[in-house]
């Protein structure tokens, strides 16, 4: 019985580890039509080499993307067309920040972080779906970890070796 029970502990220590080994998102749910703050959490380096660049694909139909300073690295914004003109509050958007690029730090190996943006999800997102953020992690000598798996239609992201992390879209807040 004792020795079930610490084999049960091991699995589950280990389990939590491989969900930690991910590039995730804080908040993994969000209504379209509202701001969206993204925490992306990074919580290893490259097979023992640190994190020197952490490069998000912001999505199309996320727009007004800003990302959040962080001491000791330099944020680029890298800027493109959007596939459509999106309105902002107003005012039509027909390009903006398509990638966030933090770099010119290190994250150890053994050491966790977080990289902040925020931006709009636009009210024509799909409510129900999954939108998936497609994370970099680059690492010294040309290593990386591309956290860019997306799943087929109707699949889950469980199976996949390098999942992008994804958010659930909500409909639109009430009174919004």
């Amino acid at each position: 019985m004792f020795s079930k029970l610490i084999t049960t502990t091991a699995f589950i220590a280990i389990s939590a580890t491989a969900a930690f080994a991910h590039a995730t998102l804080e908040t993994t749910e969000a209504h379209v039509g509202g701001s969206y703050k993204a925490v992306v959490r990074i919580g290893h380096g490259c097979e023992g080499k640190p994190t020197i660049a952490v490069r998000v694909q912001i999505p199309e139909g996320v727009i007004a993307a800003k990302p959040m300073p962080k001491a000791g690295w330099t944020v680029e914004k890298i800027k493109g067309a959007y596939e459509k003109s999106y309105d902002y509050f107003g005012t039509p958007m027909k390009e903006g920040v398509k990638e966030i690029v933090w770099k010119g730090g290190s994250l150890a190996d053994d050491e966790y972080d977080e990289f902040v943006f925020r931006a709009f999800l636009t009210d024509g997102l799909p409510v129900g779906k999954t939108l998936y953020v497609p994370i970099v992690q680059e690492c010294p000598d040309g290593a990386s970890e591309r956290w860019i798996e997306i799943p087929a239609e109707g699949k889950s992201s469980d199976d996949l070796e390098y999942p992008a992390p994804g958010i659930k879209l909500l409909g639109k807040k009430s009174g919004h």
